[in-house]
């Protein structure tokens, strides 16, 4: 019966997997030949005020960036199944087995050892994105010291503060019973929460300069801004993201008294104060709209929603034979019988969440969906506050000094993207406003 239920689960496993990788290769190549098929003009409503080059910039960023999505996707299943039925993970888990002698030392060391081999196979494309697709259109900012400097903090903070986190998991998950998922979902809400609440004034300072906005007059129609919405902000900054990027953003973060609203510096200088004041709107409008929380609220349901799917699979033979770790590590106490009792908690919760993306990859249309709505109604709350005009104008700005695509595939469009497509959002704006799209 076991051995039936491990090999049906395989088969689960592997249909998943390859479903899952040939819709999204699919996907990927139908938005590549619709946005090459009409990267030889420029579409109608935008034609006066985006250039053929600037369309064509737009169009080449995507296909190149398509191409090396689909060369990292086939790699990534390459390493999921490597890890699993291939037994990279068995091996990882008896190469730090016993290392110091203590469960969770041994459970940390193993986490540890996933995240560095997953993450030195992944960094020849986090460079080559960064230093080659990011360079050869002219967003890349970004020095070799700078992303060196950036791994090793990323790599710091994952120990100073993951390493706790990591440790109070194995913890509850060893000692809370059958129970153990729902004590430790209380604890990654609360960690969720805390890290928002401190992000802003100790974490991000670690990776970039966060200086007081000195523009008087345009502080001064920002503060009027907040003041009409009712939105208290700790203060008003502009990060330097010229330092990594040319890309321009803004965004509101933080909780209750620490809550900043920030700039990039390369907003500030593309955008007239009127279109940063009408970007801030829409930004605002998320928060007026109870977006923020309505996402957290998804957030906290899926994480419980998961956590309570793994309590039920880890004490599960099928589950962990059915991916190969018994065969892998015969011989090992508590991996081949797979209880609950012996299993090693940090195998189960590294090989939970390892293959989980490839169940949960069908969420993302709904998610994408809800993304969008959010989008249009933060559009309509800044047309409600400021000139819908200005927002279009910053909107068609960011988008060619950001090189988006104005013809992505519809279908790709509605399965991946969180914000509408460029002229659907833009005729939804002029809903709002009987002039026409100003000449930028």
């Amino acid at each position: 019966m076991t051995a039936a239920s491990s090999f049906t689960f395989t088969l689960i496993f592997l249909a998943a997997t390859a479903i899952s990788l040939a819709f999204s290769v699919w996907l990927s190549l139908r938005h590549m030949r619709h946005v090459a098929t009409h990267r030889h003009a420029v579409p109608a409503e935008f034609a006066d005020i985006i250039s053929l080059e600037a369309h064509q910039k737009a169009a080449d960023y995507t296909l190149d960036k398509q191409r090396f999505g689909l060369a990292e996707e086939a790699l990534n299943v390459v390493v999921l199944l490597g890890l699993t039925l291939g037994g990279g993970l068995a091996w990882l888990y008896l190469s730090t087995n016993g290392l110091f002698g203590n469960v969770y030392a041994d459970g940390l060391a193993f986490v540890a050892a996933v995240g560095i081999v997953t993450g030195l196979i992944g960094l020849p494309f986090d460079v080559y994105r960064t230093f080659v697709i990011e360079a050869k259109h002219g967003f890349n900012k970004t020095t070799l010291r700078t992303y060196i400097t950036d791994a090793v903090k990323g790599w710091a903070l994952a120990v100073v503060i993951g390493g706790p986190l990591l440790f109070a998991t194995l913890w509850l998950m060893e000692k809370m019973g059958g129970l153990w998922w729902l004590y430790v979902w209380l604890v990654w809400t609360g960690f969720s929460l805390l890290m928002i609440a401190v992000y802003p004034t100790y974490i991000a300072p670690l990776f970039n300069k966060f200086l007081p906005l000195e523009d008087t007059s345009l502080k001064t129609r920002i503060e009027a801004l907040l003041a009409k919405c009712g939105f208290h902000a700790k203060g008003l900054f502009v990060m330097d993201g010229s330092k990594r990027s040319s890309h321009g953003n803004a965004y509101f973060t933080g909780l209750g008294k620490s809550k900043q609203i920030v700039f990039f510096d390369t907003l500030m200088q593309r955008l007239t104060p009127e279109e940063i004041e009408a970007v801030l709107a829409h930004e605002l409008g998320h928060f007026k709209r109870r977006h923020i929380v309505k996402r957290m609220v998804a957030m906290f349901a899926s994480s419980f929603v998961m956590l309570a799917l793994m309590g039920w699979v880890i004490d599960k033979p099928w589950f962990y034979e059915g991916l190969g770790l018994p065969a892998a590590t015969a011989g090992v106490a508590g991996v081949a019988n797979a209880t609950a009792a012996s299993a090693p908690v940090a195998v189960s919760l590294v090989l939970f969440f390892t293959i989980l993306p490839v169940f949960t990859f069908w969420m993302t249309p709904l998610s994408s969906l809800v993304s969008r709505k959010h989008e249009f109604e933060a559009d309509a709350y800044a047309a409600e506050q400021t000139n819908a005009r200005d927002l279009i104008s910053a909107l068609v700005k960011l988008y060619r000094d950001n090189a988006s695509t104005l013809t992505p595939d519809p279908l790709h469009s509605a399965v991946y993207d969180s914000h509408p497509p460029a002229a659907i959002r833009i005729a939804h704006l002029h809903t709002f406003s009987t002039s026409t799209v100003p000449t930028t």
